[in-house]
């Protein structure tokens, strides 16, 4: 994730069944160079990617396989709201009438998230950095 700052978004992705597809699809439209990401599922690796600007150096994105922990994401350009306390976070999700879509799980070394829908149904994503 770029952030780490709570309150702000921290990172943008897209998770579908053929990433380097999509990939190739906003390289071409967009202008983005990738960065393959090696993740593994079971015994299997495989990439997904960060995508970086033209001219740039830190990614701006990223595009996912829909795999492993990523298999019950919808295929929207999901948003990263950081905040500084994921379980506090999402205790006051269920509070104020939105759900949990996809439990706590890593993201990367260096934090973790969560998949939320709000109470209109607008799904998004909470990270914590650690």
């Amino acid at each position: 994730m770029a952030n780490g700052i709570p309150g702000t978004v921290g990172w943008f992705d897209l998770t579908v069944d053929n990433a380097a597809a999509v990939r190739d699809f906003y390289m071409a439209v967009v202008g983005w160079q990738k960065q393959g990401v090696e993740m593994t599922d079971g015994d299997e690796t495989y990439l997904d990617y960060c995508m970086v600007p033209p001219g740039q150096e830190q990614p701006a994105a990223g595009i996912c396989n829909r795999r492993g922990s990523n298999i019950n994401l919808p295929p929207v350009w999901l948003i990263y709201f950081t905040v500084a306390d994921l379980e506090a976070s999402l205790n006051e999700v269920q509070e104020r009438g939105g759900r949990v879509v996809c439990e706590p799980a890593a993201a990367g070394a260096n934090g973790r998230f969560a998949v939320i829908e709000d109470p209109a149904g607008a799904v998004c994503a909470l990270y914590e950095s650690k």
